[in-house]
């Protein structure tokens, strides 16, 4: 009897002593809910009115913030006309292909009275991201920050900063964008460019109607903060200037950079850079303007207005040493920025981003590659059917495409199709994994530039290394592409002007330090290569960040098919996914 008890009393005693280990190894992070109702609110900038759809009646929307480790429950209510869904841009979605929000891709839309729940748990990132619809143009409107914190007690690998700002790039139309998108489609046209550019939703002082609608960064002086840039704009990169001061980069797409200093920043669509201000150690006389426009490298009209917030000193610390200037006006400073097509400019500030590659914060660049391709991106003609009459020589339109093909969305999600094995129908397994035919793809294009249309997907099987280079062309124009791959991170070991050279160009490659990133820019005119693990089973978009190249067919998607292991397996859809 007594034994008996002694041996309870152990396992017992055993299972105490066990157990927080236990729920620490199963529940790293908590479980943050969030509820997200799209709806339409009445919105002024540019002394004009309009209806444009939201979250939760904001805009830009609200900021969601976890830190590493934790579950994020979103659930999406949909109030509006439009079909929406929501990407949660950068997140890995490990296993979680049903909650990353391309529309027709992972998921059928949201439709008028439905709702889903996104169910997403952030693995191993932390740093800046954001969030934003993903179909049609309506991300014009509904995007907001998404902040991940390290883990408590982690500190940040660079001075800890006194405040966190975010700063949401985006453009405004006076007109309705889906109504723009829709009628340059249906037409064969270009679609009319933004009105403006904004930061936090607002426009600045140097547009007419908008003095009151401009974002002010309230500072302290000898203070550092740490400013997370996030461009949710639909077709413009950026260059990001602060009159009068540097800032250090230290962080690029949620994943740490070696710092630099830089007086100007380049940010496209999809892109999230965190930088360091330095305030002066006195409170100046002067306000300072935090500028952006877009760099531009195509000939296609573009916005080319700047958006402006305000950077003002707090006096109240220093009140002695403003006492003489209070009655005198300060000042009003503005950065001078690289002109508009400066492509060596944001060539040489992307080759200073570089990873850590600290025993820390490794580097985890393939060293081997599995399956090597070569992808041209941009720009050529679709032939139009007889009905329709469009603006190109012989009934065409401008298209965009990846190796020749125009990516066509199907009718249903390509992930249900995939898990159901029901893909006959609805894509096919022969993307080409180089161009139909080599030409000067920097030089004089080809005299038959018509592009095909389909739905074709690359399958890979899991944890292929994969080596991809990304080659502008100078069909209709060479342009900068800003690529945008889902469910995965890469690192990005070359770059170059011209056409890549697969004789040479690899031996410069950088295989310790390269910079890793969801989103990068590939140079007009030039080429970027990328390497990454297809460790993450699922069905996985990459496509132009441009919205107007995304709409005209620059786009794909890889199939990354499930591996041996229970953990390497893509989990089954939840009961409330959406319909077609």
């Amino acid at each position: 009897m007594s034994s008996c008890f002694l041996r309870v009393m152990l396992i017992a005693f055993c299972a105490l002593w066990t157990l927080p280990e236990l729920i620490l190894a199963k529940h790293t992070g908590i479980t943050r809910r969030y509820n997200f109702d799209i709806k339409l609110q009445k919105v002024t900038r540019l002394c004009q009115t309009k209806s444009i759809v939201t979250v939760n009646g904001q805009f830009p929307g609200p900021r969601i913030i976890a830190r590493q480790g934790d579950r994020v429950l979103v659930k999406v209510v949909n109030h509006v006309q439009n079909n929406i869904t929501i990407h949660w841009h950068g997140i890995r979605q490990l296993r979680s292909g049903w909650a990353d929000g391309p529309a027709y891709v992972t998921q059928c839309p949201i439709q008028t009275g439905q709702s889903y729940v996104y169910n997403f748990t952030i693995t191993g990132q932390r740093g800046t991201l954001f969030w934003h619809a993903h179909i049609s143009w309506l991300r014009a409107t509904v995007y907001g920050p998404l902040v991940i914190l390290p883990k408590r007690r982690v500190l940040y690998p660079f001075p800890q900063p006194f405040k966190e700002v975010p700063i949401i790039f985006g453009e405004w139309w006076k007109a309705d964008t889906e109504t723009i998108i829709n009628q340059a489609m249906r037409k064969g046209g270009a679609p009319n460019v933004s009105d403006a550019h904004t930061i936090n939703g607002l426009p600045g002082p140097l547009y007419n109607c908008s003095a009151k609608d401009t974002f002010r960064l309230k500072v302290k002086p000898g203070k550092t903060y740490l400013l997370r840039l996030i461009n949710a704009a639909l077709n413009d990169e950026l260059f990001f200037s602060i009159a009068n001061h540097s800032v250090t980069v230290v962080e690029v797409d949620a994943v740490y950079v070696k710092p630099f200093k830089t007086k100007t920043v380049v940010i496209t669509p999809g892109q999230t850079t965190n930088i360091l201000l330095k305030t002066k150690s006195h409170s100046p006389n002067a306000t300072f303007l935090m500028a952006a426009r877009a760099y531009a490298t195509g000939p296609a009209a573009f916005d080319n207005s700047t958006t402006a917030g305000i950077l003002e000193y707090d006096h109240q610390e220093h009140k002695s040493s403003v006492s003489n200037a209070k009655n005198r006006k300060p000042s009003v400073l503005k950065p001078a920025l690289p002109s508009f097509n400066d492509t060596l400019f944001a060539m040489n500030f992307n080759k200073k981003l570089r990873s850590l590659a600290t025993t820390k914060f490794p580097a985890k660049v393939p060293q081997t590659v599995s399956r090597r391709f070569f992808f041209t991106v941009g720009l050529g003609l679709i032939q139009c059917s007889r009905n329709k009459a469009c603006p190109g020589p012989n009934n065409t339109m401008v298209g965009a495409a990846i190796n020749n093909v125009s990516f066509v969305l199907p009718s249903t999600a390509l992930l249900q199709a995939h898990f159901f094995g029901k893909s006959k129908g609805v894509y096919t397994t022969d993307f080409p994994a180089n161009p139909p035919f080599k030409f000067n793809y920097t030089g004089t294009p080809p005299s038959n530039i018509l592009l095909n249309s389909g739905t074709k997907v690359v399958v890979l099987p899991f944890d292929t290394r994969v080596e991809l280079v990304l080659q502008d062309t100078s069909i209709i124009a060479a342009e900068s592409h800003p690529l945008h791959l889902h469910g995965f991170n890469f690192h990005v070991v070359g770059q170059g002007f011209g056409n890549f050279d697969p004789k040479k160009d690899p031996a410069n490659f950088n295989l310790v330090d390269p910079v890793e990133r969801n989103t990068v820019g590939v140079p007009s005119g030039g080429w970027v290569a990328i390497r990454f693990r297809a460790d993450n089973p699922g069905v996985w978009f990459m496509h132009c960040h441009l919205e107007v190249h995304t709409s005209w067919g620059l786009k794909m998607a890889w199939v990354v098919m499930d591996g041996k292991r229970p953990n390497q397996k893509l989990l089954p859809p939840p009961s409330d996914l959406p319909k077609c």
